[in-house]
């Protein structure tokens, strides 16, 4: 199975009613699954390219699962002291954090940037592919939460936004 064939298949769940599929071929199998969200957690999802990049036949001789959720996740927090929501803006995906696009270009966003659906906060360099993580929301950056060129786990959060 080709990576556009996967790609279409994920876009095919995000928006259909369908909640999951799942395809067998000789020495491949992947399940797709869509998952609910709840009102704590919100799906992040940049680019659905992302979560499928390293799944290949080769790679994935048993199976693989790839869940709509498993993009970057927010986690949405009412903060008591001001009542503005913060979000947690998680990586979407095991590798390296850059902050800019080259050591000698600027960062893609500072605390006290203001962000807008679309725009690229960073890049996360994963078996050298490097991948623009972009916003899902609207808000102001409170925090980056990790050094440049760190590693990052998937899940981890990197940055936190408040929202309007």
């Amino acid at each position: 199975m080709e990576l556009k064939d996967i790609q279409t298949l994920i876009k095919f769940i995000s928006t259909s009613g369908v909640d999951e599929v799942s395809i067998e071929q000789k020495d491949f199998k992947i399940s797709i699954k869509k998952t609910q969200r709840s009102a704590e957690a919100v799906a992040y999802q940049p680019q659905l390219v992302q979560a499928v990049q390293a799944i290949t036949p080769a790679s994935v001789p048993q199976a693989a699962t790839v869940n709509q959720t498993s993009e970057t996740s927010v986690k949405v927090a009412d903060e008591a002291s001001n009542q503005a929501k913060t979000v947690e803006i998680k990586s979407p995906m095991i590798g390296t954090f850059y902050r800019s696009a080259s050591p000698d270009k600027p960062a893609f966003v500072n605390v006290g940037d203001m962000i807008s659906k679309g725009d690229v906060l960073c890049i996360v360099e994963a078996m050298k592919l490097f991948n623009e993580i972009e916003s899902e929301i609207e808000g102001r950056i409170v925090k980056v939460l990790i050094d440049d060129a760190n590693p990052v786990e998937y899940d981890q959060p990197l940055f936190l936004v408040e929202v309007k």
